[in-house]
């Protein structure tokens, strides 16, 4: 028999073997003696040179092996904490003969009360420990953690076969109906085993998978999928704990308060010196003055229809929008898409873009958003075509009682976020054209899609002019509008719009009710 001495954070244990001694079987045995996940394991030598499978081989045959040092990976790292038993021991070298599992039997033997924040990384151990084994039980488990592994991340097709294979499993030791409790342990489990999979702007980081508050996530989808499928599918009730974040969560209290008009006098005086003078400072400094009533007339239910009457410098002034929502929220915040979409967020959309079904519509957006305005034959450049793959990346939501019927494609659903029309056609008669109440959209004048010279909001049949002709700096003014205005967002947009308010912005996040699958994409590309 031989053993090799390892280290793991401040403990050492010998791992005694027989023949030969494969890369595999001792990370293993490692995981099984120090209670890790074998996921993420790293392994270095005396000289701080970590060791691969190639170099192991090697090394394992040398007589001063010495001690090798395994680690974990730094999101791993705060979650797994030693055991709470602390052996203090000397050891002689007819300790190589003995069985390392006796290891610890000394009467220096301290027993530590764990505190709360080791019982919680135990805890997680645990769970971690109990995916990673249902998993390499299953068909198909190992490639999911073997695409984690490589890419830390896994893929749409990896991450319903990991919710198929746990819920199965759940349904097979807890029955078709798991307690809450079931569901959010596991939950927690693959955060746990898998941790960027968590959402950062998640209170609990795993709700994607599920919520206890509100009881959805894959692995609740996937439960009420197999109930329905064994059974009539009765429905029952729950009570939703009511999330209200959001454009339309109600009034907003200035940024700052400073120089804000508080009288009805004073603020019929404003307007009225708006409505007349041409001078662009006065109206600006007018405008700032009167935020605050004119966000309670906004969240007016009456007044709220008098909103362009009573202000109509929005229609012809551009910069008013981007102006009101810096009030509301601050000039940083105010910032943040302009800031992280061209040299962030951009090329994380099309790098999970690649990874979808690819479709004719999907494939023509990927090649215009990968393509300089010199490439481009048709469709819209290079920027518009980014901000739309997010449609294609988080697509409408069913909607109705029987869900399917009422669900909409990306390509039409896109036609709700922005629509082209040509140079030399009326704005004005494209605002008459609309017979039906809509949510903001963008309306793009242009000789093509590509070439667009002018943008324009259009909400409730007026056409508000936006500051620049740039597709990025249209559509954050497009966003910003349902703030300002309190418009809720295009059901079918809603997706596009939480993941741009919570994940790009980081305004209600924690407040506001979003789909899994937003979740899961907020935290595909935060990590």
């Amino acid at each position: 028999m031989q053993a090799v001495r390892v280290k793991c954070r401040d403990r050492q244990k010998y791992i005694c073997y027989e023949g030969q001694l494969t890369f595999k079987s001792f990370l293993e045995t490692v995981s099984r003696k120090f209670e890790i996940p074998i996921l993420d394991l790293k392994v270095y030598d005396d000289l701080n040179t970590e060791v691969d499978e190639e170099a192991f081989e090697f090394l394992v045959k040398k007589p001063d092996l010495g001690v090798l040092e395994v680690r974990l990976g730094p999101d791993l790292e705060d979650s797994v904490s030693p055991t709470p038993r602390h052996s203090i021991a000397s050891c002689s070298s007819s300790f190589l003969s003995s069985s390392a599992e006796n290891e610890g039997d000394s009467d220096d033997t301290i027993i530590l009360q764990p505190s709360p924040a080791q019982s919680n990384r135990a805890d997680q151990t645990r769970l971690a420990q109990m995916i990673e084994r249902i998993l390499k039980d299953k068909p198909g488990g190992e490639r999911i953690m073997n695409e984690y592994a490589r890419t830390k991340s896994i893929t749409d097709p990896r991450r319903r076969d990991l919710v198929k294979i746990l819920v199965a499993n759940m349904a097979s030791e807890h029955g078709m109906s798991p307690s809450r409790r079931i569901k959010e342990e596991y939950a927690k489990g693959i955060t746990a085993l898998f941790p960027y999979l968590a959402d950062p702007q998640g209170n609990l980081g795993y709700e994607q998978f599920y919520n206890p508050v509100d009881g959805s996530g894959f692995l609740a989808w996937r439960v009420k999928t197999l109930q329905k499928d064994a059974s009539d599918g009765q429905k029952r009730t729950r009570n939703i704990q009511p999330l209200t974040g959001g454009p339309d969560a109600g009034d907003r209290s200035p940024f700052s308060e400073e120089n804000q008009l508080t009288t009805e006098t004073q603020c019929r005086e404003a307007i009225a010196l708006m409505k007349h003078t041409t001078d662009e400072a006065i109206i600006k400094e007018k405008m700032k003055q009167t935020f605050t009533h004119r966000q309670a007339m906004v969240h007016d239910p009456v007044k709220s229809s008098e909103i362009f009457t009573t202000f109509p410098r929005f229609l012809d002034i551009a910069g008013m929008i981007e102006r009101d929502f810096s009030l509301m929220f601050g000039d940083d915040i105010s910032a943040k898409f302009l800031e992280k979409w061209p040299t962030f967020y951009m090329q994380k959309v099309l790098k999970e873009s690649r990874g979808l079904t690819q479709t004719a519509d999907l494939q023509d957006l990927l090649h215009n958003a990968e393509s300089t305005t010199e490439q481009l034959e048709n469709g819209w450049n290079s920027e518009m075509s980014s901000i739309l793959l997010m449609i294609h990346l988080m697509p409408p939501s069913p909607q109705g009682k029987n869900k399917r019927p009422g669900k909409l494609s990306a390509r039409q659903a896109i036609d709700h976020l922005v629509k082209f029309i040509k140079t030399g056609t009326s704005v004005e008669g494209h605002l008459d054209s609309i017979t039906e109440s809509l949510q903001p959209y963008l309306l793009a004048v242009g000789t093509q899609k590509s070439a667009i010279h002018k943008y324009f909001v259009v909400i409730d049949k007026h056409a508000i002019p936006c500051k620049s002709p740039d597709s990025i700096a249209s559509f954050d003014e497009l966003f910003k509008a349902h703030f300002v205005f309190s418009a809720s967002y295009n059901r079918d947009l809603a997706n596009v719009y939480n993941f741009v308010q919570t994940t790009v912005y980081q305004i209600d996040a924690a407040t506001t009710k979003v789909n899994p699958r937003v979740k899961e994409m907020r935290a595909r590309m935060l990590h």
